[in-house]
This record gives structure tokens, C-alpha cells and sequence, in this order.
């Protein structure tokens, strides 16, 4: 879900991005299936996860959201994370600077279509076409997100 941090964090390196948010809908060994470098993002991605769903602050703030959530105050937690780097002005100092770099990773995925997972391709045209990278950075960006999650979630109450 927080697929801003996951774009940050992967070096501006086009196939990094694309493994890197394309990781989720990829299960474990169907990563070889891809190109080398599309590879490392995937790994890059789980090796994040691990690390922030390892992390104390992060066991913490999904407390806020597990009562209610259960489960899914994982993902809920990364949809915040997603709000606070695009509001983040050391990473980036202007609107005008998330945008530009939102439109970037957009172009990046854009151009390896073809290679996208099904379930991600099917998404990546709404992603796209309502920009959440850059809309993590408003309030209702965020609860766009967390009603997206709600749809998708077998057993999640709605926002």
C-alpha cells in the first residue's frame, strides 16, 4: 500500500521502481520470472517491509488501527507513512516537486506495461489517471486509499 515510500526507495533506477511496487502481487518464486534488475526491486521491496514491519515505531502506530482493523493495520499504517514522505518538505520541499517526481514513476512504469502482473496493471491505469502518489499528500488522498483497501479486503470494516 505504500507504494510513495516504495518509489522513493528505489535510486530512481526505472526497473528498481517497478519491482519495487509491483512486489505484492508477485508471490514468492514467480519474482524469477521477471528481468534481473525488475528482481532487485522485488527483493528491495520485501527487504523494506521486513524492516519496517520489524521496526518498534511501526508495531506502535499499527496499534491505533488494530482494534478496529485488525490485520490490515499493517497496510492502513503504510497508506500514513505514504501521507507523511508527501508531506515531508526535506524530501520534498514543493508541491511542485512531488508531482514532477510522481509523474516520473508513472512515466517509468508506464513504458514496462507489458510486463506488469495482471492484478498491478489493472490498477496502474487508476493509479495513474488519479495520481495517489501525489494525492497521499491530502486528506482525502489518504481516505481514497483507505476506502480502495476496504474494497479490495475480504474481512475489513469500511472506513
Amino acid at each position: 500500500m505504500n507504494y510513495l515510500a516504495h518509489a522513493y526507495l528505489s535510486f530512481g533506477i526505472p526497473e528498481i521502481v517497478v519491482g519495487n511496487l509491483v512486489s505484492d502481487f508477485i508471490k514468492g518464486k514467480k519474482k524469477l520470472d521477471y528481468p534481473e534488475a525488475i528482481q532487485k526491486g522485488i527483493s528491495l521491496h520485501r527487504a523494506i517491509d521486513t524492516f519496517t514491519d520489524t521496526h518498534p515505531v511501526t508495531k506502535k502506530a499499527k496499534i491505533f488501527f488494530r482494534e478496529d482493523y485488525g490485520l490490515y493495520a499493517g497496510a492502513l499504517t503504510d497508506v500514513v507513512y505514504d501521507h507523511f514522505l508527501a508531506n515531508d518538505t526535506r524530501e520534498f520541499p514543493s508541491a511542485a516537486q512531488l508531482a514532477g517526481f510522481a509523474q516520473s514513476i508513472y512515466t517509468q512504469v508506464g513504458t514496462r506495461e507489458k510486463i506488469l502482473p495482471e492484478r498491478f496493471a489493472r490498477a496502474f491505469p487508476y493509479m495513474r489517471s488519479q495520481d495517489w502518489l501525489y494525492n497521499y499528500r491530502f486528506k482525502e488522498g489518504i481516505f481514497n486509499a483507505f476506502a480502495g483497501l476496504a474494497r479490495r479486503a475480504a474481512y475489513m470494516p469500511p472506513p
